[in-house]
């Protein structure tokens, strides 16, 4: 709903039909073998897209299975020509990641090789999600209006390979400054219509949102130290706990970074934003989502098993043996078809439970400020450079949406 000129966003999903529609999706991936999973992620992202609402209007999602689906072949038919490149230039030097290793040093030379590759696909990797935003932002649509961004993925695949040795060397005290440079870089060349982004801020005023990080270290460096001093019951005590606040503190990072970030954006100069989404929230979703899914799993794993159980007490291993005889098939094939649904319910019930609820706590906090503004803002013309996620799908770092 909207407040004179402050409107607030707004998500109207449920979880019981994101639920279904990721499973008959899910479903439909597994009898096209695999090929359906552009399709299905194209209809999640319609059905998550519309289900926000900001001043009544709905978002659309525009992109298309058949798209993703050829970006994805490109990217595919790329990467194996660029991958066999390498492959070629190690075997020269005595390198290769697919022979058996008959000495040590043949291994030593194999994990160089694997490194090596490793880190020949890091700049796709950084270029594939500078693309996947873009692609995003470039089909979606709000008052029939499109998002863009400018065609900038090789420079931010250079500098996030910088930003992230620089991080590395700094032993993470420069996650900051990465965070901060790599969304301006993105923030800065995107657009709504005729309108830009603009990322303002202090990229310094991120350590803030790293305090629980450093509890979190300073409580694994008294464990450490406990354990040199010879005091294990202390140390026992602290590493557990050190562990587990370094896992709520990178979580309360990444939501204290988004509000920070966002609360800096303007929109052509004249339209501002503030966020406001609560740790303590994301973490309990994702706590309270995975205590259902789990109980959830488990109850469908104990009926598949005892369908099978129950198959099983029909066969006489006594006079045939422990061998294989034609009625497991039956017990084999319900084992085979009840472990891939439970990963597509899986995955079905993680979206549902965890991912949507999360979503919704970051569109409902969101405030856009000087709504006036946006009846100044024109349409722009349609972005068809995009790759369509071609090469996120292809190195597997593309989410559901």
């Amino acid at each position: 709903m909207d407040d004179g000129n402050f409107g607030h966003g707004e998500y109207t999903g449920e979880g019981k039909a994101l639920f279904w529609l990721a499973l008959r999706t899910g479903c439909l991936t597994l009898l096209t073998l695999g090929i359906y999973r552009f399709w299905g992620k194209t209809r999640i992202r319609r059905y998550i897209w519309s289900a926000a609402r900001l001043e009544g209007s709905r978002f659309e999602y525009t992109g298309t299975g058949l798209e993703k689906f050829l970006g994805f072949l490109l990217a595919v038919v790329f990467l194996a020509v660029y991958l066999g490149l390498i492959q070629i230039l190690l075997f020269w030097f005595g390198m290769t990641i697919f022979a058996e290793p008959q000495s040590p040093e043949q291994a030593l030379a194999q994990g160089a090789g694997f490194s090596l590759s490793a880190v020949a696909l890091l700049p796709f990797i950084f270029f594939a999600i500078y693309r996947a935003r873009r692609y995003k932002m470039a089909r979606t649509r709000w008052r029939g209006i499109r998002f863009g961004m400018e065609k900038a993925a090789w420079g931010y695949a250079l500098r996030a390979l910088g930003y992230w040795a620089l991080t590395l060397l700094s032993l993470g005290l420069l996650t900051p400054l990465m965070t901060f440079r790599l969304e301006k870089y993105m923030a800065d060349r995107s657009w709504f219509g005729t309108a830009r982004f603009v990322q303002e801020g202090r990229w310094t005023a991120l350590y803030g949102c790293m305090r629980q990080i450093f509890v979190a270290l300073a409580l694994l460096a008294c464990g450490g130290l406990s354990i040199a001093l010879g005091k294990v019951v202390l140390a026992v005590l602290l590493l557990p706990v050190g562990a587990v606040w370094l896992v709520i503190g990178v979580i309360s990072y990444r939501v204290q970074s988004f509000a920070y970030l966002s609360r800096h954006k303007m929109l052509g100069r004249k339209v501002a934003f503030h966020a406001h989404p609560r740790t303590q929230t994301v973490i309990g979703t994702y706590v309270l989502g995975a205590l259902l899914l789990g109980l959830g799993l488990s109850v469908a794993t104990g009926v598949f098993g005892g369908i099978v159980a129950f198959a099983l007490s029909g066969l006489d291993f006594e006079t045939t043996g422990p061998g294989f005889q034609p009625g497991m098939i039956p017990p084999v094939l319900i084992t085979a078809a009840g472990y891939l649904m439970t990963l597509i319910a899986a995955r079905a019930g993680a979206l549902a439970l965890i991912t949507q609820p999360i979503l919704k706590h970051y569109v409902t906090t969101l405030t856009v400020i000087n709504l006036t503004a946006l009846a100044d803002i024109r349409q722009r013309a349609a972005d068809t450079g995009a790759d369509a996620e071609g090469f996120a799908d292809a190195l597997d770092i593309g989410g559901a949406i």
